[in-house]
């Protein structure tokens, strides 16, 4: 039988997703405050309405776990591509009047070369600073005025973010900024004076997220081990001091250049808008903006361990900490799915199989998490513990390595199965609530699955996952010969960042 949560989750996939029937954006800003107030009354009304009808409906009973006789609602949108390049994907949703712009390069930290570590987080800095028609420290200065809700920029290790939530009668205006560091960044006054700043700003970030971070050294040290030099993915998003400190404004130039031109991005606009009003307002702004030279990858060959490393660091924190990192399947490639299941079997809350021994039945351990952080090359699959006093990372691995033993060699219960599976449903449509999130959905599913619409599939690749898939991936890819085993231990005289210990 379907799980109540899964009902619930599909319930309010269909809220979430199915809007009331389309009005023009001016019709929206002309509605009085008082019916706005109303409306998120209302939506909370019907919601819990639904979901409580829903759950007295009786379902059909499927025998493999997570629902399957239920397709998935998608995400509406319509996509489309500028002549220099630039796609365009736009998400209507008209009833809150507001507006999300979300702008992704495909550059990230992987982009970089060898002695310029840290550039793509070091520009992301910049394109916040001015532009040709946007004086310098203006950009958030416009949007406060226009009643922004929410702004920033995100680097990953695959792309680079931009997005602004802004009233649905301020489309316009996020349009301009966008196109204009776009296609105008570098054609301005005081671009060194600029950059020499925001390179000090990151600095100063390194340190305080990294350098005085308790811990801080374990992710520089777990990709390290992980992925091979030539791997891009070596190296931290956020860059060493010494290439920091070696960048040069003619990299910023060379960078922008290559990178950030409209054919190596996506534009999706998501929330109360006219799509014809609109596509005229992108024309405007983002057809003149030239495309850059072809953006040309080769892919590397996927990284592997081919033993078990240890690794011990040791920190001035308070508690021991346990890492267990593997090289798992890049994003939706065979076997992504089921590494995200078999996290949630093994760690995804109370039920748990390693939250139920470790914390619930023998008392060993604080916490303990597991997750598949997937990735467009490569995924890292990461299972993390800390032990109560008393007891070492020894016992703790004892008992990883007894669970995992346990999914190699028996495949899980339908039970924990259709957990796992309702529970990646319900979480997802959950993040589907405000309109930034689906837009960055949609972002997401275009760049790394080639296809922003691709919800549908990827809910129905988790429901086809039977518990012979799940064995068969922790068998290939959970392997105790090739992992990285990282053990923090307490040590006052350490840096708090921690140091390897010879």
């Amino acid at each position: 039988m379907r799980s109540a949560k899964l009902i619930v989750g599909t319930m309010l996939a269909a809220i979430i997703l199915a809007a009331p029937p389309a009005r023009s954006a001016r019709s929206a800003q002309a509605e009085p405050r008082a019916r706005l107030a109303r409306l998120g009354q209302m939506e909370i009304a019907v919601a819990v309405s639904s979901i409580a009808a829903a759950a007295k409906e009786p379902r059909p009973t499927t025998t493999t776990g997570a629902a399957t006789d239920t397709a998935p609602p998608g995400l509406p949108f319509e996509k489309y591509t500028l002549p220099n390049g630039l796609e365009i994907i736009l998400h209507e949703d008209h009833r809150v009047p507001q507006v999300a712009v979300d702008v992704w390069f495909k550059v990230g930290s992987k982009d970089e070369q060898p002695g310029r570590t840290g550039f793509a987080h070091l520009f992301e800095h910049v394109m916040f600073q001015g532009s040709r028609h946007v004086g310098e420290d203006k950009h958030f200065a416009y949007l406060q005025k226009a009643g922004v809700s929410n702004a920033n920029g995100s680097t990953s290790e695959d792309r680079t973010n931009y997005f602004e939530v802004v009233p649905a009668n301020q489309l316009e205006l996020a349009l301009w900024l966008e196109s204009d560091r776009m296609g105008f960044l570098l054609d301005r006054p005081g671009l060194q004076e600029t950059f020499d700043g925001q390179r000090d700003v990151v600095k100063n970030e390194r340190r305080q997220r990294v350098e005085n971070r308790p811990m801080g050294i374990v992710n520089k040290i777990t990709i390290e081990a992980l992925f091979p030099p030539t791997h891009p993915y070596h190296h931290e998003v956020i860059g060493s001091m010494e290439d920091l400190s070696l960048a040069r404004l003619d990299d910023v130039r060379g960078f922008f250049n290559r990178w950030y031109v409209p054919n190596n991005a996506t534009l999706v606009i998501a929330g109360d808008f006219d799509p014809a009003q609109t596509k005229t307002l992108v024309e405007q702004y983002f057809g003149p903006i030239p495309a850059g030279p072809p953006v040309n990858r080769d892919p590397p060959p996927p990284a592997a361990l081919d033993r078990e490393w240890r690794i011990t660091v040791e920190a001035k924190v308070q508690q021991p900490q346990l890492f267990i990192n593997f090289v798992t399947p890049r994003h939706f490639a065979p076997g992504d799915h089921e590494m995200d299941l078999a996290a949630q079997i093994l760690a995804g809350g109370k039920a748990s199989r390693l939250y139920r021994r470790l914390v619930y039945d023998m008392q060993i351990a604080q916490s303990v998490a597991a997750s598949q952080q997937s990735q467009l090359l490569d995924s890292i699959f990461e299972i993390s513990a800390s032990p109560m006093p008393g007891h070492t990372m020894d016992e703790i691995l004892k008992v990883v390595d007894e669970e995992l033993d346990k999914m190699r060699t028996t495949p899980v219960e339908a039970r924990e199965l259709a957990r796992a599976q309702s529970q990646i449903e319900f979480d997802t449509f959950r993040n589907l609530e405000s309109l930034l999130a689906r837009a960055e959905r949609l972002q997401m599913y275009n760049y790394n699955a080639g296809d922003p619409d691709y919800l549908q599939r990827d809910l129905a690749a988790y429901r086809a996952v039977d518990a012979a898939a799940v064995q068969q991936a922790v068998t290939r890819y959970l392997r105790r010969d090739a992992r990285l085993i990282i053990t923090v231990t307490p040590n006052p005289d350490a840096p708090i960042m921690g140091r390897v210990k010879p």
